[in-house]
């Protein structure tokens, strides 16, 4: 990950300026407009020396004072028009990259949410968030501090000396005499705070990394006593992002004072030179103070070209590791067309493979069928594979060989979204949203009502507890369901996984790591929903599933016994050792 945070990029990438701005299409009129105002601007700055000079030789020296008064009137319209110019300049170009970033970032959201959950196994979070939030935001200044902006420093400096050499080409010889010191100085600066940039860069993600996993983890933090240690690596870590910040300081506060003391020497120079010339009259005063201002109009541009190159490079650098993320190929192929109304819940596994790492198979030959209305239970120890084929049943992985099949059809001849619908999964690891209940269930879904929500609430026996709370159904869980119990979200799963009245239900195991008296509403509840329906059960209690239809026994991604709760007991094989050993502890 640090390598990537530290790449350095080119500025001029052509492949990634152009995809970039494909992005601006929708404002172009806009963007044409911010261009002609940067040129704009770029031709009227070295006006108002020039305007200088010709109203100290031209009406100052002659005693004119109505020129004079016209004079000052015309300066001060032009500075009125410089000012107004550059404020819609720079309101412009941030209006535009406020507006393509914010197409960028839902873009990049939408693409998010089309990944495999393989995809999300194998990418650090922070990644992500990383890209979506500071790479989008860092992209900006491709368009607030990018090339328009650069361009329009570089057209002004070209104005700029054109018309210096126009005036007086002995004067400009003389005040661009430290121009070469001054450009050595820039680009050693450039170079400096590049590298800066990259380790401030690398320093912020690693401090987000650290903050974000340990505060999400702070309960083991706290439980172990582990509170001294934490801080001591969180205070190596935040004094290495305290350096890299001070060091990128550091060059900025050497560069702006050697730039100020090269344009004071240059100014020194020009006046020595310039005021020779006044008093032996090769050259007037009105000559001399507009090449003063001159040289303040050139120097600036020269100063600020340096950091604009870094920070466009920091943007170029982000928007390569957001196009990455968007070309990437790791996305479910959703080319099913098959979108029935009404299924009947039939499933069939014929002959499946799978590995998550395409080498180390988790599941082998997997062959079994559930018919209509049937309830089946995936037995085994953990890793024996049962989470892999409830997974495997709604498309969040691809196998690899074999063929699995809803009422005959291919699951991959399935709109994905017409599958995932016909199938009510409810996990054991609960994850909920900040935010209320019912969003929580809804999803923010508008064609799922209120009143719905309460119903299937009161059928799955959630909602005398959820009224009981604080605002109700309007009660704000906080991150993760944080105020709730374990039973509580579970219960709210249910009513999630109901509202959309699936065909099938596939359930892991629902009643771990709950009281009794929760554990007998979550098994009612649970009774409820798998009544009529074709139901897959994750059992880790052999007691919860003695009536199923069917009982699967995997091993090591293999199935070993396939019966009834009676007929594997009189087999006495895996599972009646795994139903000896429960028994025991539970008379223990």
């Amino acid at each position: 990950m640090a390598q990537q945070e530290t790449a350095s990029g080119n500025v001029f990438d052509s492949k990634i300026l152009k995809r970039i701005f494909v992005f601006v299409k929708p404002y172009i009129v806009w963007f044409y407009f911010l261009v002609f105002l940067i040129i704009f601007q770029g031709i009227i700055a070295p006006a108002r020396p020039w305007l200088t000079q010709l109203t100290m030789d031209k009406y100052v020296a002659l005693g004119d004072k109505e020129g004079l008064v016209m004079m000052i009137g015309i300066l001060i319209a032009l500075t009125v028009v410089q000012a107004v110019v550059q404020f819609v300049q720079v309101y412009l170009s941030e209006w535009i990259g406020q507006h393509v970033i914010r197409d960028i970032r839902v873009k990049l959201y939408k693409h998010l949410t089309t990944m495999k959950t393989q995809f999300y196994d194998k990418t650090p979070i922070g990644r992500l968030v990383t890209r979506n939030i500071s790479d989008v935001e860092t992209l900006s200044s491709v368009f607030t501090e990018g090339l328009a902006a650069i361009v329009g420093d570089l057209l002004q400096l070209v104005f700029i000396m054109g018309i210096m050499l126009y005036t007086d080409w002995k004067l400009t010889l003389v005040s661009l005499s430290s121009i070469p010191l001054l450009f050595v100085a820039t680009y050693i600066f450039k170079e400096k705070v590049k590298q800066s940039f990259n380790e401030v860069r690398t320093a912020v993600a690693n401090l987000n990394s650290f903050v974000q996993e340990h505060i999400t983890g702070m309960n083991i933090v706290q439980i172990f006593n582990s509170e001294a240690i934490e801080y001591e690596k969180f205070k190596k870590i935040n004094k290495e992002h305290k350096k890299a910040n001070l060091k990128s300081v550091f060059y900025y506060s050497v560069y702006f004072p050697v730039a100020e003391v090269i344009g004071a020497v240059t100014t020194g120079m020009l006046v020595w030179y310039g005021g020779k010339g006044v008093i032996q009259e090769y050259t007037t005063l009105g000559t001399l103070i507009a090449f003063i201002m001159y040289i303040a109009l050139f120097f600036r541009p020269i100063r600020m070209i340096a950091d604009r190159f870094n920070t466009l490079q920091m943007g170029i650098v982000s928007s390569d590791r957001i196009l990455k993320l968007l070309d990437s190929t790791d996305q479910i192929q959703d080319t099913g067309t098959f979108k029935p109304e009404k299924i009947n819940g039939e499933v069939k596994f014929k002959d499946v493979w799978f590995a998550y790492n395409d080498e180390n198979y988790v599941l082998k030959n997997i062959s079994f069928e559930v018919k209509k209305g049937q309830t089946i239970a995936l037995v085994g120890a953990t890793g024996s594979g049962k989470s892999s084929i409830i997974n495997l049943l709604s498309r969040f992985y691809e196998i690899g060989n074999g063929e699995i099949t809803v009422d005959g059809t291919n699951i991959k001849e399935y709109e994905l979204a017409t599958l995932r619908a016909k199938i009510g999964v409810v996990l054991q690891d609960v994850f909920l949203f900040s935010d209320t209940i019912m969003n929580n269930i809804t999803l923010g879904r508008k064609d799922i009502s209120r009143e719905k929500v309460m119903q299937v609430a009161d059928w799955v026996g959630a909602r005398e507890f959820i009224e009981r709370l604080p605002n109700g159904f309007d009660y704000n869980v906080m991150e993760r369901g944080a105020t709730l119990s374990v039973g509580q979200r579970q219960l709210i799963s249910f009513v999630r996984a109901m509202v959309y009245d699936p065909t099938i239900i596939v359930l892991d195991e629902a009643t771990s790591s709950v009281d009794s008296e929760t554990e007998e509403l979550i098994q009612n509840a649970i009774e409820k929903m798998m009544k009529g329906r074709t139901s897959i059960v994750i059992a880790h209690r052999l007691a919860t599933i003695q009536k199923a239809d069917k009982i699967i026994v995997l091993d090591k991604g293999e199935i070993k016994e396939i019966g009834t709760h009676d007929e594997l007991l009189d087999f006495d094989g895996y599972y009646a050792q795994l139903h000896q050993m429960q028994y025991k502890e539970l008379l223990v």
